[in-house]
């Protein structure tokens, strides 16, 4: 049976286009969910008015995600997680993570927009890619350091001002 497609459908076509497809397929899916009509000279004019307006919206839509790309383009964030003393992390940090540095700078990106092949377990900078559909991505710089215990600080802290004090002293 051959129909126009109404809507993009995945594996079959783009909106606008004639295809042939089985009877069945298209009187119990496609026609019924209106992603398909009969291509008569009505449909044909009124599909080509609905993919003038659907390709003006991606057009839109692309232009406003490069936008955002771009603001986010050659970013780094920096994330502190415990870690080993040869630098394996107790655990270790993945999309939600990052998504939570990067809101923490700022920069709203959303977990499905980050392409990791496998969550990070080393301290070390990581070159992570965004993508945001449309073909557009973008590359963000992920620092991950240990994290400094409280402890260290305050010992540091006190030395300093051990060190202050024990000069004063001297001086006078």
């Amino acid at each position: 049976m051959k129909i126009m497609l109404c809507e993009n459908v995945p594996y079959l076509g783009m909106i606008g286009e004639v295809v042939e497809v089985k009877d069945g397929y298209a009187r119990n899916y496609l026609l019924p969910h209106g992603l398909a009509a009969e291509p008569t000279a009505g449909n044909l004019k009124r599909i080509e008015a609905e993919k003038e307006a659907y390709l003006a919206r991606v057009a839109k839509e692309k232009s406003e995600i490069e936008a955002r790309a771009q603001l986010v383009d050659g970013k780094e964030i920096t994330i502190a997680a415990r870690a080993n003393e040869e630098g394996h992390l107790y655990g270790s940090v993945g999309p939600a993570q990052i998504v939570e540095a990067m809101a923490a700078a700022g920069i709203v990106v959303d977990e499905t927009d980050i392409v990791l092949d496998e969550p990070f377990h080393t301290l070390d900078k990581y070159d992570i890619k965004l993508n945001f559909g449309h073909e557009v991505t973008a590359t963000v710089g992920v620092w991950i350091v240990p994290v400094r215990d409280e402890s260290d600080e305050d010992a540091g802290g006190r030395n300093e001002q051990s060190d202050q004090a024990d000069e004063a002293e001297s001086n006078e």
